[in-house]
């Protein structure tokens, strides 16, 4: 990978940075597109029924999906399209704890904007944020007002996309989300709230938890909630039956995360324990975009909907999610960007002792439902709790402007 930046002096310089991926590169990835090899398509079986009712293919990513990814990405998707995408934007680099960073910097052309930091999370990277940055630098040209606007900073978490990939270990949530304040710090920034889902929702919350002065308060798609007498009855991924005394909506959450635990998550228990083992994904362009499209059932269904049927739900249209797959190749980030999950000690969805102002959205398609009785619980200064009728784990990605009018109105006592 070809990069350009600006040196300056000193390791904490802030440097404008570009991207061009290498012809070479690009090429070497159309030809492994060509010469994928597919293995038989999966057995007729019974679909698994979702906690939300769809039926959810029982072995994983199917044939049917991977052929139409597979065609579309080597015949009709412009390989090019993500470095056009991030090179429209301002990006930079700086140094971190001997690791460089890479961020995409926005700032609002109208006053006293607030700035924000928008953290994604596995298997995503920046491209997840990308159709937000105008609703939320600019809101009086997407339905909004000239007072709730941003400025957005989204950083690469280390090891994804464009940002440097840990040599030593240490590199946990912990330490991206002390990153993630020295960043915004380093900005120049005294006052700023963060948001975040999926890793992105565990690392702001621990800088909720970690309060810093300059913090004005989070915003979490993905919230922790589950209480400590609840989290540990999925340790460490076994979920026992559901205890007595929940209401209707504290169950409804513990038996879409016992799915979680139990159907869904695979991939992170690989990751956790063995992400070195995952050469395949580095070698082979489709194995790493079945790895990613697995992420959860709800998602699957949505992305296979975009390239078998033509019929993308939101958003998550085919080449949104081949910007992601090819960034992730050509940045060769498969393995480093899941050793985030071997680095961390924190349960996905437990609560953290978040102490800063939080604001709560859930999204009717997201790995479960939090009930705001656990949500005040997990968050004692709890200053919005808003449930929408559409949209998923991948919010930003897949509805940016609701996503956006969320975060809007998320932040707005906080300015």
């Amino acid at each position: 990978m070809a990069v350009t930046t600006e040196r300056s002096a000193g390791a904490t310089a802030i440097r404008p940075f570009t991207v061009e991926f290498p012809e070479a590169d690009v090429a070497d990835l159309r030809a492994r597109i060509t010469a994928t090899r597919f293995p038989e398509r999966e057995p007729s079986e019974d679909p698994i029924v979702h906690p939300l009712g769809d039926n959810v293919p029982p072995q994983g990513v199917e044939l049917a999906t991977m052929e139409a990814l597979v065609r579309y990405w080597g015949a009709d998707y412009d390989l090019r399209r993500v470095q056009a995408r991030l090179n429209a934007l301002p990006q930079f680099v700086t140094e971190i704890d001997g690791l460089d960073i890479h961020f995409i910097h926005v700032k609002s052309r109208h006053e006293n904007a607030l700035p924000v930091i928008l953290i994604h999370g596995w298997p995503g990277s920046v491209v997840e944020m990308l159709g937000v940055v105008g609703p939320l630098t600019d809101p009086t040209a997407h339905g909004g007002n000239a007072e709730d606007a941003f400025d957005v900073v989204i950083p690469s978490i280390p090891g994804y996309g464009l940002s440097g990939k840990p040599t030593t270990s240490g590199w946990g949530p912990n330490h991206v989300a002390s990153a993630s304040v020295e960043l915004m710090q380093r900005l120049g920034y005294t006052r700023f709230v963060a948001q975040g889902g999926d890793w992105g929702a565990i690392i702001v919350d621990l800088m909720g938890v970690q309060a810093p002065a300059e913090l004005a308060g989070i915003h979490s798609n993905m919230p922790g909630v589950l209480p400590p007498e609840i989290a540990k009855r999925f340790a460490p991924v076994v979920a026992e039956p559901a205890p007595s005394g929940l209401s209707a909506e504290e169950r409804r959450c513990y038996e879409q995360v016992a799915y979680v635990y139990t159907k869904g998550i695979a991939y992170g228990v690989q990751m956790l324990l063995h992400p070195q083992t995952l050469y395949g994904i580095a070698d082979s362009p489709a194995g790493l975009a079945a790895w990613i499209a697995d992420h959860d059932a709800q998602s699957y269904l949505d992305i296979a909907s975009a390239f078998v049927d033509g019929a993308p739900v939101g958003n998550l249209t085919r080449d949104e999610v081949l910007d992601n797959i090819t960034l992730t190749w050509l940045t060769n980030t498969g393995v480093s960007s899941g050793r985030l999950y071997h680095e961390s000690s924190y349960g996905f969805f437990d609560a953290k002792g978040v102490s800063v102002p939080a604001a709560v959205t859930v999204f009717p398609k997201e790995l479960y439902q939090a009930p705001r009785s656990w949500a005040e619980r997990a968050y004692p200064n709890l200053i919005y709790f808003n449930e929408v009728d559409r949209g998923g784990h991948f919010a930003a990605w897949q509805e940016p402007q609701l996503f956006s009018e969320e975060v809007r109105a998320a932040f707005r006592s906080l300015r």
